[in-house]
């Protein structure tokens, strides 16, 4: 679906650590367990999608090296609002307490729940997870949030990878100015 991103989970160190954030139905979080043999903490608040997250960890025997967290990720905890762009199982495009999508654009809401959402370094510090060697965030708009509630977490990190849609300014210049601040190089 992406090959760059498996291009990217291919030049991991063996063994490592991984957080998925946006996982979705885990193509990219059981990649990096089978290959590289991962660590991984996928995180996904989607209900309609945590069934078939689940359904391959399992079918591809990652129940020892993938824990799954369903909750939202963001600048702040929080309970409030997920909102879904659609309720097909493995679908995308949906956001955590924002009106916006991927594109900055209002979201066309088609599901929406309440749910909690916490910072990157709460459920770091709190859950007393492993620290990640690398980070994925692919979460259709509000990346940026994400980041800025993971100064901590990123301090041992090794490599982030962060889907950004250039249209998108606010998200874009944010992540870039955050990252840059945080001395990652971006390519």
């Amino acid at each position: 679906k992406e090959p760059e991103t498996l291009h990217w989970i291919d030049t991991f160190d063996p063994n490592s650590v991984l957080w998925d954030i946006g996982a979705n139905v885990g193509l990219y979080t059981c990649y990096a367990s089978k290959t590289k043999n991962c660590t991984v903490y996928a995180f996904e608040p989607s209900f309609f999608n945590l069934e078939l997250l689940a359904r391959n960890i399992f079918n591809n025997d990652l129940q020892n090296k993938v824990t799954v967290l369903p909750v939202a990720l963001s600048n702040n905890n929080s309970t409030s609002k997920f909102s879904l762009s659609t309720t097909t199982r493995g679908g995308a495009l949906s956001t955590f307490d924002q009106d916006y999508g991927h594109d900055g654009n209002p979201l066309e809401s088609k599901f929406v729940y309440n749910t909690v959402g916490f910072t990157c370094d709460n459920i770091l510090s709190s859950l007393n997870l492993k620290s990640p060697d690398y980070i994925k965030i692919d979460v259709d708009g509000i990346e940026h949030l994400i980041l800025e509630g993971s100064r901590k977490t990123l301090e041992s990190v090794k490599s982030i990878l962060v889907e950004i849609n250039d249209d998108f300014e606010e998200q874009a210049n944010t992540t870039r100015i955050f990252l840059e601040s945080c001395n990652f190089k971006l390519l």
